[in-house]
């Protein structure tokens, strides 16, 4: 592999053998790490395996559940509906999604939702022992269950599962066409980007390459589907609608979604959300809140928590120092998402870089934030 003249190749091999020591220490299998600036691919790198009994390599178009990942493609199209005129960042949810109301839900907002600060408690699921891969059941439950604990707007949690299920029904109900959630979604955003190996559930096509992910006892709930497939068996379902965790795609596709972002939300000269859009995105929106889902944590794992440093559904990397995905390094400006212990991307417009990490073997929160902030730091000191 010949290194992009924007980095320094001596550098990069380090991120290489940075992997490499994690792999044989058994800290995850395995993975693909994929790295564009400019959008010139300056390091692409294939490694390890699916799983501990490595009885399989890890491949170039591998298909890997995304997690939360999944949330940045609701995110897309949340911003759609608000260019087509369709909501509002400002339009309160009781007015899309009626049964969600009464008391203080009357004032969560579309904003609120996306800058994780609806008042509604961090729940990892609606009702435990539910299946989840069926959007409709999941809002029932999520309408009968999520009471706010607070007014909107007073601090920032991290929602797993309530606001991005309620973001992507809400899309659904706006829809004029009144297609369902999967069907927008395939159509509007991985259709029109050509992302052809990426899907809501493991789509038929898909299965012999998708990897299915081992949650190593690094995740405290079960994630039930409705063919019984095992305790995480809605990761391995075809006809599923999860609009926080559902998706699944390879590094080339996730690299597209990227650099549509870096681009101002073009690809390939076709505008997928407006340049507009895109800077309210990446716009700080929580101040200096911190994010109480992950600071807590932070501080008892002797790190340094930042604030929230939320966007519109995009985590930003911010001026202050601290524990950060998308390393200590890069600049303030850096946004992007990650998933469960596994998943990442992160696009740097001022240094033009894009990164996409998808690895293998679910990693515990704090273990998996300071893995990506390392291997991070790598890529962004071989800038040159």
């Amino acid at each position: 592999m010949t290194a992009h003249p924007g980095f320094d190749a001596r550098r990069l091999d380090f991120l290489t053998a940075a992997v490499e020591r994690d792999i044989a220490a058994n800290l995850y299998f395995g993975g693909i790490i994929s790295v564009k600036r400019g959008g010139h691919t300056a390091y692409h790198k294939v490694f390890g395996h699916s799983s501990e009994s490595k009885e399989r390599a890890v491949a170039d178009n591998s298909v890997f559940s995304l997690f939360s990942v999944t949330k940045a493609f609701t995110n897309i199209l949340v911003f759609q509906a608000i260019e087509r005129g369709l909501m509002t960042l400002t339009t309160p949810l009781a007015k899309i999604i009626p049964e969600f109301s009464g008391g203080l839900r009357e004032r969560i907002t579309i904003f609120h939702l996306l800058t994780h600060s609806t008042g509604l408690p961090s729940m990892f699921e609606a009702r435990p022992g539910m299946y989840i891969d069926v959007l409709a059941d999941t809002i029932a439950a999520i309408v009968e269950v999520a009471l706010p604990i607070e007014a909107a707007g007073q601090s920032v949690g991290y929602a797993p599962l309530f606001n991005h299920a309620l973001l992507g029904e809400a899309v659904r109900r706006v829809d004029p066409k009144k297609r369902s959630y999967k069907e927008i979604l395939h159509q509007d955003l991985f259709d029109a980007m050509g992302m052809k190996d990426t899907a809501m559930g493991v789509r038929r096509d898909l299965k012999a390459r998708h990897l299915v992910p081992e949650f190593r006892n690094n995740y405290p709930i079960k994630h039930l589907g409705h063919s019984n497939l095992g305790p995480n068996g809605a990761f391995e379902e075809e006809n599923v609608e999860m609009p926080w965790v559902g998706g699944v795609s390879t590094a080339h596709d996730m690299m597209r979604f990227a650099e549509m972002l870096r681009q101002g939300g073009t690809i390939d000269g076709q505008s997928i959300v407006s340049r507009a859009m895109v800077d309210q995105a990446r716009t700080i929106w929580t101040g200096d809140k911190p994010n109480e889902f992950y600071a807590s944590g932070i501080r008892a794992a002797g790190g340094i928590a930042p604030p929230a440093n939320l966007g519109l559904g995009f985590s930003i990397r911010g001026p202050q120092m601290g524990t950060s995905m998308f390393g200590t390094l890069g600049s303030p400006g850096t946004y992007g998402a990650h998933g469960a212990g596994t998943t990442i991307f992160w696009v740097d417009p001022e240094r033009d870089i894009s990164f996409v990490g998808l690895m293998t073997g679910l990693m515990k929160t704090i273990d998996n934030l300071w893995r990506w902030q390392k291997l991070s730091d790598i890529l962004l000191s071989a800038a040159l």
